[in-house]
């Protein structure tokens, strides 16, 4: 399957999961209902931490990078779910899937203030453009719906931390930190909602919610990772961010949700302003430090000079290697090679 089509894929899964999500919680509290979805989410990537440890790409992570990756287990798995379905409770999912788009402005605004990834022009528009669409999503339902909008609003700002932590963490694949993220965040939130609240949902309930935490988080993950090796991740990163728009198109065709003018203009907005988001590249000459770690990456990006005999310089694949520092300059993105000022 090409990376076109496993894109879209992941992106149509992930957005379903907030309509499924709001038929849950009907018989789940956000606490139970958060821990199910991310104890689903680690078994949908078990089979493909599985294979990475058949190839031997286990490698023991360092104190700063288990502190990255205990942050991200932390505002990702724990706190940003359990915001996120308190805000889902009360709000209509077809909203929510749009406000959901705040994410990637939190993680953009985090990046500048505070991870060290420069946002030029194009991309603080955009951000402005992310935050004035998620303000007039909220704005329509009134105050109920502000404060519902406030929730995922701050359940993207988690996210947004998390995405940082975990695109910091340098020594196991997304899959792995997946699976870690699922196993420990699951069981804390569930153990938090069966001591607040008896679970109450039957066991085919409680089945769907694992299901639907494996299929749209464990599942959407692994084929996002199989597309970003094929089309890189700026692409792939592109793709997923329709998730939020097939997931305002499930509420309206599934659970009946009734669209309205608001969500047309704050769809186009959210459109525009994604893709000036995305715009935000910047060139200059930079150095880059004597490096060794593991991750995906091909040999004809300009960073990876290493070879392999048997294996195509435009082929993604993952392993242990070393960097020599050198200085070049390109047009970047603040990817894990790029996090500099300038």
């Amino acid at each position: 399957m090409n990376g076109l089509v496993l894109g879209l894929v992941s992106a149509l899964l992930f957005g379903a999961s907030t309509p499924a999500s709001k038929v849950l919680l009907a018989d789940l509290t956000p606490f139970q209902l958060a821990g199910l979805l991310y104890l689903g989410a680690a078994l949908g990537v078990a089979l493909p931490v599985a294979l990475e440890r058949r190839r031997a790409l286990r490698v023991r992570l360092d104190a700063r990078n288990r502190a990255r990756l205990a942050g991200a287990v932390f505002f990702g798995g724990v706190l940003g779910p359990v915001l996120l379905l308190m805000g889902l409770r009360t709000a209509a999912a077809a909203s929510v899937s749009l406000i959901l788009n705040l994410e990637m402005a939190a993680t953009a605004a985090l990046g500048a203030f505070v991870f060290r990834e420069p946002l030029h022009r194009a991309g603080w528009i955009g951000v402005t453009g992310i935050v004035a669409a998620g303000a007039l999503l909220s704005g329509e339902a009134g105050w109920p719906g502000v404060a519902s909008g406030l929730l995922v609003a701050a359940a993207c700002v988690c996210w947004g931390f998390d995405n940082h932590l975990t695109a910091l963490i340098d020594g196991i694949t997304p899959a792995t930190s997946t699976l870690v993220k699922g196993v420990a965040a699951g069981t804390t939130n569930l153990c938090i909602g069966a001591a607040l609240a008896p679970v109450q949902a039957s066991w085919p309930t409680a089945g769907a919610a694992l299901a639907v935490g494996a299929i749209c988080y464990g599942a959407s993950i692994s084929l996002y990772i199989a597309s970003a090796q094929q089309l890189g991740a700026t692409r792939a990163q592109g793709l997923f961010a329709s998730a939020p728009f097939f997931g305002a198109a499930l509420s309206f065709a599934v659970l009946g949700e009734t669209p309205a003018p608001v969500h047309a203009a704050a769809g186009a907005l959210l459109a525009l302003s994604v893709l000036l988001l995305f715009r935000s590249q910047h060139g200059h000459e930079h150095t880059h430090e004597a490096a060794v770690h593991i991750h995906s990456h091909r040999h004809d990006d300009g960073h990876h000079g290493h070879a392999h005999s048997d294996l195509p310089a435009s082929t993604r694949h993952t392993h242990r290697h070393r960097h020599a520092p050198f200085a070049h300059a390109h047009p970047h993105w603040p990817d894990l090679h790029h996090r500099h000022r300038h």
